[in-house]
Parts: structure tokens; C-alpha cells; sequence
């Protein structure tokens, strides 16, 4: 099973020991099981020993159960919480260009729905182990009695396992495309709240998305699942049926067959009463199993995706101290835009910064200025044609270190609630400072780096995220259209005012702009054309 591999490849020492104590767990259990058959077979008065020996063998068992529960419970919570930070890693280290092909929605149902359901399945795991230890006990105590019995009860025991396993296997592929359909439905959900202008302005599109998107989706998710439960529904019935049937033939059929010891057939009966409980807790936690199974496959996939495109990131990358130019030669980036059969082809550029420059990068909309904006920050990585650092091949060992040239504002930022990473004495001195400066002091307050609220326009969303490019104190600035979700007056402070306060200080400063009337103040001015230098 795929979560005892999860659970092994953590600690198989730990399994071992968690093994060990719960078949200790189960045997004990087959002992108390004898000494109750014993005492009511018993015809003299030695109940005080049975007692005693009842006594000692309820305490065993609940302390080895107890040790086999704690150990599995630690070891798999450990797991699902390395599992969490290592799929994090992955996807924090692979290509940004990657992520966008695999798609957010796929991402966001993996950390969430699948992590979630593998976090379930291994609380049951310890449980599950137990019940299937007591079985096991059980079985031997009842070969002890009879092996001509419990061949039989073993033969029955085959084909109603088998029979379940079937049930169980044709729950699983539709639990597979259940989790398929999740993918579509956390793109549905990531339209509602990012496409709520549109579908508010449009109640035919809404509507259209409601019934002909949304609703579809959601069905056949609903469909399969309930399908699938259904089916381990019945799987679970089944086999509690298969339960009494056995008994009725160790009852009724088993005597009319063979002369039988009443002592041995009521040993038997109390034997499989006793094991009905773990038997009918196992057949529960088989569904989140499945799910739990069908969730890891999909973790697999996405990881075995993500590390193939994984890059070389160290923990700690070199900060580049000064840089006397950066190159773009013969750069060219090709990628598929979505709902368009052409590809879009960037280059072949070649460009060159140096410090204290204030260079434009205009052009239409759809004309690359986003890309090559990314391509110069690291980000991509062109495919064709090389970056250099002061005439030095930016390749994969140093492409992390070269990235800690840039702070950056792209146009579809993120503000983090709290400022990460950036270690200096007075963080919060200099960061009122800035708010001053930006004119936020009466909606933002920073105590220990943490900003007061993030509830803000979008404008004023971007002037907080500028603090932190502030902050950074990079060598290299680069802006995607900051400026267009400002008013008249501070989109005048911010060309005429924040951009040369930075350039004096010798950083190089990259904009992206549609305001044609500050084109003057740029030292170059770099415009593209779907994808070429104009």
C-alpha cells in the first residue's frame, strides 16, 4: 500500500517497533480471548489464577497498543508535515515559467485537498495496524483449536477478501477521476474570485458560467464520488454479511457435517464475535484510504514533475556586492499563449544595463514587455542566447545569486502582511520613514515588521510593496506599470520625484510604462513589438 511505503521511507525503525508492540497487542488480545473460553469451559474452581492471568494480560495489551499507537501517530504526523514543507520546496525551486504551465489551480488542489486527505488516512494508520494485529492473534489462537476449522474459515475468509478487494479497486479508479475533476473545480473557484467584475456586469455570462462551467464540473465530481462510496458502501456491507454467513456455517452447517467439540465451536464463536470489531473499523477506514492512495499518486506526479525541473538553489545565495553591466545577447523566448494556436516568440534581444540608468520599456499590450521584464530579472530562463553579469555567463549555479540584483514590482504583485527577509537594525524606523515619504503614515503602521493592514486600494497596495523594494536595498529596480494604478499627483511624485531619488543613490532602474509624458526623463528607451526591438 502506497501509505505504508509513505510511512517506511520516513522510518522504518519506528514501523518496525510500532509492528512489533502491536502484534504483542493482538496476541495478548487472542490470550484474553482463551482465558474467557477456558474460564466458561472450565468445570473446576481455579478462577483465581484466571483472573489473575485475565488481569495481566488486559494490562499488556493496553500498553503495547498504547506504545504502537503513540509511535505510529508521531511518525505519521512527521511525515504528512515533511511531505507539506518538501512539496513546498519543490514547487519554490522549480522555473516560475513551469508553475504557470502546470497551473495554480493544480498546485492549490494538491497542498490543500490532497495533503488534507493523507493527513486523515495516516491518523488511522495506527488504528489500523492494531485491528489487523488483534486479527492475526486471533487466528492463531483459533488454529490452536482447530486447524481443520480454521482452513475453512481461512478459505472463506480468501474469497471475501477477494471479493472486497475487487469492490474496492473499482472504487478507486472513480475516486481518480473524482480528483481529476477537483483540478477543474479549483480553476472554477480561482474565476469566481478573480473574475467577480466580469461575472457581476454580465448575467449571461454568469449564468452561462454557472450552469455550462461550474455546475458541470461540480456534478461529475458529485457523481464519481458518490459512485465510489457507494460502492465501498456496499463493500462494507458485504462483508459484515460474509461475517454472519461464516458464523451460521460453523453453527448450523459445520456440526451436521463432522462431530465438533462444543468447547472448540464456542471457542470459535466468541473468537469471531470478538474480531468483528476490528473487522467492521478496517472496512470504515478503506475509503479514506483509497482517497488517501489517490491523493499520494497525485502528490507523485506533481513532484516527480516539479524535481525534474527543479534548479540549483542554495540555502544561502551569494548577494552580488556590484555589477558594472548586465547583457542580454541574442536572447529568445518562445511559449504557447492559452485559447491561441500560435506561439509567441520573444528576441533575438540584446540589450545592455549599467548602473545609475533610467531606462523605459514601452510597447503595446501583448508585445512582450512583461516577459523580457522577466527574463532580465531571472525569472525565465530564455531559451536561446545567454545573460552575463560583468561579461560572466549567467548560467544554473549562479542564476539564484544573480536574482539578488532585483527588487522588483510586477504588475500582478503579491504584498506579503509581514516584511520577510530583509535583516537591518531599524526596520521599523525605516520603514515609517518610507510610509512618510509615500504618504501611507495615516492608513499603515509597522510594529516588528508587521504591516497594521493590507486592506487597502490597489494603488495604495502598490505603494506599500514599493516600501519593500525600498527595503531590499537591490542594486537593480524594476516596476511594471506601478505607476498606472496611481493618481495624478503621485504618479507625478513617483516619476519626477522616487525614480531619481534612486537613481542618484547609482541603482539602475527598469520601468515598464504606457505615460508617454515621462518618456524624457528615461536615459534609454527600449520599445518592443510583438516580441521584437522597435
Amino acid at each position: 500500500m502506497n501509505l505504508i511505503g509513505f510511512l517506511l521511507r520516513e522510518s522504518w525503525v519506528t514501523v518496525a517497533i510500532a509492528a512489533f508492540t502491536g502484534s504483542i497487542s493482538g496476541a495478548c488480545s487472542a490470550f484474553l480471548i482463551a482465558s474467557i473460553n477456558n474460564a466458561l469451559s472450565s468445570n473446576n474452581t481455579s478462577t483465581n489464577q484466571l483472573l489473575w492471568g485475565f488481569v495481566g494480560l488486559a494490562i499488556v495489551t493496553l500498553v503495547s497498543s498504547l506504545i504502537s499507537g503513540f509511535l505510529l501517530v508521531s511518525l505519521s504526523q512527521e511525515a504528512v508535515y515533511k511531505l507539506r514543507l518538501h512539496l513546498s520546496g519543490l514547487i519554490l525551486s522549480c522555473p516560475l515559467r513551469h508553475l504557470e504551465e502546470l497551473g495554480a489551480n493544480r498546485i492549490l488542489a494538491t497542498l490543500t485537498e490532497d495533503i488534507q486527505a493523507i493527513s486523515t488516512a495516516v491518523f488511522t494508520i495506527p488504528f489500523l495496524c492494531i485491528d489487523i494485529a488483534i486479527i492475526f492473534g486471533c487466528l492463531v489462537y483459533l488454529g490452536s483449536l482447530s486447524w481443520v476449522v480454521l482452513l475453512i474459515t481461512l478459505v472463506f475468509l480468501a474469497v471475501a477478501i477477494g471479493s472486497v478487494q475487487f469492490l474496492l479497486s473499482k472504487a478507486e479508479r472513480l475516486l481518480k477521476l473524482a480528483r481529476d475533476e477537483q483540478d477543474r473545480l479549483f480553476k472554477h473557484f480561482r474565476a469566481i474570485t478573480d473574475g467577480i467584475k466580469e461575472l457581476k456586469l454580465n448575467v449571461r455570462r454568469r449564468e452561462a458560467f454557472l450552469t455550462e462551467e461550474l455546475q458541470v464540473t461540480a456534478a461529475s465530481s458529485r457523481d464519481y464520488r458518490v459512485t465510489s462510496l457507494r460502492i465501498l458502501a456496499i463493500a462494507s456491507s458485504f462483508g459484515d454479511l460474509l461475517f454472519f454467513i461464516l458464523l451460521g456455517l460453523l453453527v448450523f452447517g459445520l456440526p451436521q457435517l463432522t462431530t465438533i467439540n462444543t468447547s472448540v465451536l464456542s471457542g470459535y464463536v466468541l473468537t469471531l464475535t470478538f474480531i468483528m470489531r476490528p473487522i467492521q473499523s478496517i472496512l470504515q477506514i478503506l475509503p479514506g484510504l483509497s482517497q488517501a492512495s489517490v491523493a499520494l499518486q497525485k502528490i507523485d506526479t506533481l513532484g516527480l514533475s516539479l524535481a525534474s525541473r527543479s534548479e540549483n538553489i542554495p540555502n544561502q545565495p551569494d548577494p552580488q556586492p556590484f555589477f558594472k553591466s548586465v547583457e542580454l545577447i541574442q536572447i529568445s523566448h518562445t511559449y504557447r499563449r492559452e485559447q491561441e494556436e500560435s506561439n509567441f516568440t520573444l528576441g533575438p534581444i540584446n540589450l545592455t544595463f549599467h548602473p545609475g540608468e533610467l531606462v523605459f520599456i514601452v510597447g503595446g499590450n501583448g508585445s512582450g514587455k512583461s516577459t523580457l521584464a522577466k527574463i532580465i530579472a531571472g525569472l525565465y530562463i530564455p531559451e536561446s542566447g545567454e545573460i552575463s553579469l560583468n561579461g560572466e555567463k549567467i548560467t544554473d549555479n549562479n542564476r539564484e545569486s544573480y536574482r539578488q540584483l532585483f527588487a522588483t514590482v510586477f504588475s500582478d504583485f503579491y504584498l506579503f502582511e509581514r516584511i520577510l527577509g530583509i535583516n537591518i537594525n531599524n526596520l521599523d524606523t525605516q520603514a515609517q520613514e518610507y510610509l512618510r515619504q509615500l504618504q501611507l503614515e495615516h492608513k499603515v503602521q509597522i510594529k516588528d515588521g508587521v504591516l497594521s493592514t493590507t486592506d487597502l486600494s490597489q494603488g495604495q497596495r502598490k505603494r506599500l510593496a514599493l516600501l519593500t523594494a525600498y527595503l531590499e536595498d537591490r542594486l537593480i529596480y524594476l516596476f511594471d506599470e506601478w505607476a498606472s494604478d496611481q493618481d495624478p499627483f503621485f504618479r507625478e511624485i513617483f516619476y519626477k520625484q522616487l525614480l531619481p531619488e534612486l537613481q542618484s543613490k547609482g541603482k539602475t532602474i527598469l520601468v515598464i510604462s504606457h505615460d508617454d509624458r515621462y518618456f524624457h526623463l528615461a536615459d534609454k528607451t527600449i520599445k518592443l513589438d510583438y516580441g521584437k526591438l522597435a
